[in-house]
């Protein structure tokens, strides 16, 4: 990995960059593909599951043989670790579930606030260079922790048309059973705007590559939500002296294995633990079946020393990465001062791996800078807030002359009689 010392901080912003391709034409690429998505529904989507993904489709939904076929194909050891990764995954997330919230501010005013979980929700699971059915857990189970009355999936095939068993089983474990064979683009404008196969749902959830993400953003635009700007995936590791440098090295290349744009940037206070890290990534590296990704996602993932652990932090926030590592002796100080992130990963023995799978947080989370203003997808996001109010006569009394007051000022005559029509009526 290429190292870079001791950088002024005018130099800060092109050292933390992302890779990224021009938005000009991204843009124009994906809105193609949505426009004719939403003009020809199924006949576009299988043509471009053709043109994209090589897969001939005769249906676009799996079917319950399809289904029963993926269960004799994954091995009882995944099947545990998915009913495991799960379990953790359900608790956490049910911990999050929102109280109602009743009160009176003043004597005749009775206020509430409920959390109404979204009627549709589209969930988008990758499986290009890589088959991310811990994605199904992370999107399916807050989904119906939240109670959502349609659960819909989207997941590429293989050149077979098959979409791999481990998928169709973890959705089967969180209790998804509308699965469809559409990747990238074109399963984010079939669920944005439904066709003859694929219903159209409220909100989008999931991550993918800069197509899918901007495919996202386009979409949000009107007529329907989603969770956040995910794309290209990245990692960010704050190290000291006491740090593992193998430890690192597997850190900065499971998350470069991910894809080609993905990114990994170490910070240390210690030229030598940069010398030994990068070492270590070369040898590692050479393990990987995966290796020629990593090595393009290597091109633009660097080492960078600087002075002490407080000019760390400042950098990590404000690269705002989707995943931190702290690995420091002072871990947990150094965590209090994190501003932005999308998920946190503390002290030694805890990789990134740990919350891309099984200890229960969430890995859908904000990238390429995100993480300023999102949050990492939570129960949260499958509902949303719905306020109410009543008031009583002693209410309107107690409140009616000041919302005369406030919208007499700003003009809204017709809202002022609404409340002194109350008013005149009540006192009579």
């Amino acid at each position: 990995m290429k190292i870079i010392s001791n950088p002024n901080k005018d130099e800060y912003a092109q050292l933390l960059s992302r890779p990224e391709k021009s938005a000009a034409e991204l843009g124009a690429v994906v809105a193609d593909i949505l426009a004719d998505v939403r003009q020809r529904g199924d006949e576009a989507v299988r043509e471009y599951e053709e043109k994209f993904d090589h897969a001939r489709l005769s249906h676009l939904r799996v079917t319950p043989e399809e289904f029963e076929e993926a269960e004799h194909l994954v091995s009882p050891e995944l099947l545990d670790a998915i009913r495991l990764a799960h379990s953790n995954i359900w608790k956490f997330h049910e911990a999050q579930r929102f109280r109602n919230v009743e009160l009176s501010p003043m004597p005749g005013i009775h206020l509430a606030q409920r959390a109404v979980p979204i009627s549709s929700v589209g969930l988008y699971v990758p499986g290009g260079t890589a088959p991310l059915f811990s994605t199904v857990l992370m999107l399916a189970t807050p989904a119906r922790i939240a109670g959502c009355e349609e659960v819909v999936l989207c997941t590429p095939p293989n050149t077979e048309g098959k979409v791999h068993p481990a998928i169709l089983m973890a959705a089967k474990v969180a209790g998804v059973e509308q699965v469809y064979k559409v990747g990238g683009v074109q399963a984010i404008g079939a669920m944005a705007y439904g066709t003859e196969s694929v219903p159209k749902v409220r909100k989008i959830f999931g991550p993918g590559n800069q197509y899918v993400m901007c495919a996202k953003q386009q979409v949000s635009l009107r007529e329907v939500a989603i969770d956040m700007p995910a794309g290209p995936s990245e990692v960010m590791i704050i190290c000291d002296e006491t740090c593992h440098p193998a430890f690192v090295a597997a850190d900065v290349l499971s998350q470069l294995e991910h894809g080609a744009d993905s990114q990994a940037i170490v910070l240390t206070c210690s030229s030598s633990v940069a010398e030994e890290v990068s070492r270590e990534v070369d040898a590692q590296k050479e393990l990987l079946p995966r290796l020629a990704i990593a090595e393009k996602a290597l091109q633009h993932s660097k080492i960078i020393v600087l002075k002490d652990a407080q000019t760390m932090l400042e950098v990590a926030n404000c690269y705002a990465p989707e995943h931190l590592i702290i690995e420091c002796e002072n871990y947990h100080e150094l965590a209090s001062q994190v501003r932005n992130a999308g998920s946190v990963f503390l002290g030694h023995l805890t990789p990134e791996s740990a919350g891309d799978y099984a200890s229960g947080t969430n890995h859908t989370l904000p990238t390429s800078g995100y993480a300023y203003a999102y949050s990492g997808v939570n129960l949260d996001s499958f509902q949303k807030k719905i306020t109410f109010q009543e008031l009583t006569p002693e209410g309107v009394s107690a409140i009616a002359s000041t919302v005369e007051v406030m919208a007499h000022a700003e003009e809204l005559v017709a809202h002022e009689r609404a409340m002194a029509l109350r008013r005149s009526t009540f006192h009579k």
